[in-house]
C-alpha cells in the first residue's frame, strides 16, 4: 500500500520546516515561499511529516522520491518476511538425507531464521511415534551447540514438530525430545 503525501499546493499548514534536496534545514518558511523555493529549483515540495509541530517538508522531485520511498518498503518486507523455515524429514530418513537437511538448517540459522523441523508421519507410521522422535534426537545430536530449542517436540495432526533458533551460547538439551 502505498503511503499518501501531500504536495506542494495541497499542503494545509502555513508554516512548514523545509528540508532542501541535499537533507540540510533551511528553516521554517511560510508554504508559498517554500513552494516558490521549490518551483525556482524545478522540484516539489513533499510534506513528510504532517503530525511534526510545525509540519515537515522537503524539496524533492516527487518521483524519485516516491520511488525511494517504494525500494525502501520493498527492501524492509523483503528482509522481515520468512522469520520460520520449514524443513520436513521423514521417520525412515537415511543418514545423507538427515544430514544435507541439517545443512540447510544451518545456512537459514546463520540468516537469523528460526527453523522448523517436521517429521511427517504416513499411513502405519503413526503407529510408532518413537521413530519420529529418534530422528529429531539423531537431529539435535548433529547439530549440537549451534541451536537451541525454541519450542519442544510437539504432534500437530500426523506430523510431530521442533522449532530450533541459533543457539546463544548455550548447550542444547538431548532429553528434550
Amino acid at each position: 500500500m502505498a503511503k499518501f503525501y501531500r504536495l506542494n499546493e495541497h499542503i494545509q499548514s502555513l508554516k512548514l520546516r523545509i528540508i532542501d534536496q541535499d537533507g540540510n534545514q533551511l528553516g521554517i518558511l511560510d508554504r508559498q515561499e517554500a513552494i516558490k523555493k521549490a518551483r525556482d529549483l524545478g522540484l516539489d515540495l513533499v510534506e513528510v511529516a504532517s503530525q511534526a509541530v510545525p509540519p515537515v517538508a522537503r524539496i524533492v522531485d516527487f518521483q524519485k522520491f516516491r520511488y525511494e520511498e517504494s525500494k525502501k518498503e520493498r527492501t524492509s518486507k523483503k528482509d522481515s518476511s520468512g522469520g520460520l523455515k520449514e524443513l520436513w524429514l521423514s521417520p525412515r530418513i537415511e543418514e545423507h538425507d538427515i544430514k544435507v537437511r541439517l545443512a540447510r538448517t544451518e545456512e537459514f540459522l546463520k540468516d537469523g531464521h528460526k527453523v522448523k523441523l517436521v517429521v511427517k508421519f504416513k499411513g502405519r507410521e503413526m503407529a510408532h511415534p518413537e521413530l519420529g522422535r529418534n530422528v529429531l534426537n539423531e537431529a539435535l545430536a548433529l547439530l549440537g551447540d549451534k541451536v537451541s530449542i525454541e519450542r519442544e517436540p510437539k504432534f500437530e495432526g500426523r506430523n510431530l514438530s521442533i522449532i530450533l533458533s541459533k543457539s546463544r551460547g548455550g548447550k542444547v538439551s538431548e532429553e528434550a525430545v
